[in-house]
């Protein structure tokens, strides 16, 4: 299934805010076959709605609410993380003053009117949560490597940065690995790029599937190295990782001219013991030196270094 399948399987979510019930009512009658809704009374609630995952992928939002109005649950949802990118249309009654600039100012993306035109409403959700789409697919591809359709090198960046600090604020170990396919130079000119790139899709999806637990993470680094980070994952555990690593690629049986036998890779383990501060810089300097380290030692082999 491809990125674009998924998005399209996954039903879209609504936020639907307003003091009233029976307006409530009738915007959730009006959505309820196509997306999934949720519904908040007051601002204090949709706040809370909208910081829970899955994010909604829109907001309908009264303006006139009691204890806290549209404009400033607005405001705040833009003020967080991860609520800013929630498009927001005001709700307003033909009969209230309308202050459009106040609106777009406070981040909303459109307003729709008090008594409900139904036509009108679907229209206009349907044309924003369809920009929201496109803007996640987007995204979605713009950490995603072209070529094995696993994250990329950008994508593993930001990973490495976020698990760095988060092993700080955890006292837990980090471990990341660097991985190479051995004298790939020597199969692409051998067997031809195009029998290279398909290799790097096999050696990609081998190692996906080998990483099994739900926090670890595989990138394609450039070229032919691949990297994962292996959070809350000390040093032994994370060497155990890269030997299951390196016997899953040379157990899939690619023959290579240039070396003789079977496609291998070689693998550098840095490690961080809990409490220790690390920056993403020093961890893949270790890692990409004991990978050289395996290099040098006659391929097809894992080292490994604690920092």
């Amino acid at each position: 299934m491809t990125i674009d399948d998924a998005s399209r399987s996954e039903r879209q979510k609504i936020l639907v805010v307003d003091d009233s019930k029976q307006n409530l009512e009738l915007l959730m009658d009006l959505f309820c076959k196509e997306y999934k809704i949720v519904a908040a009374l007051n601002g204090e609630r949709a706040l809370k709605l909208a910081r829970t995952t899955p994010h909604p992928d829109l907001i309908l939002l009264d303006i006139v609410m009691p204890d806290m109005d549209g404009y400033e649950v607005c405001k705040r949802l833009k003020e967080d993380d991860s609520t800013k990118d929630i498009p927001v249309i005001f709700v307003t009654a033909v009969s209230e003053i309308m202050d459009e600039t106040r609106g777009f100012e406070a981040g909303g993306v459109d307003y729709i009117t008090k008594p409900f035109h139904p036509p009108m409403v679907k229209a206009r959700v349907q044309m924003h949560l369809a920009l929201k789409r496109k803007q996640k697919l987007l995204e979605e591809y713009a950490y995603l490597d072209a070529l094995t359709e696993i994250p990329n090198r950008r994508h593993f960046d930001n990973v490495l940065r976020k698990e760095c600090n988060r092993s700080l604020r955890s006292h837990q170990g980090l471990s990341l690995l660097i991985m190479d396919i051995d004298d790939f130079k020597g199969y692409n000119d051998g067997y031809g790029h195009a029998q290279g790139d398909e290799v790097l899709r096999r050696v990609a999806q081998t190692l996906s599937k080998a990483l099994r637990r739900a926090g670890d993470f595989l990138a394609r680094y450039g070229g032919e190295e691949f990297a994962a980070v292996l959070p809350y994952t000390d040093a032994k555990l994370a060497v155990e990782t890269a030997e299951d690593l390196r016997r899953e690629i040379e157990s899939l049986g690619i023959m290579h001219k240039s070396g003789g036998g079977a496609l291998t890779i070689s693998l550098g383990v840095a490690s961080v013991p809990p409490n220790k501060e690390i920056f993403p810089a020093e961890l893949l300097e270790a890692a990409d030196k004991a990978l050289y380290k395996a290099k040098d030692g006659g391929r097809n082999r894992v080292e490994s270094v604690t920092l």
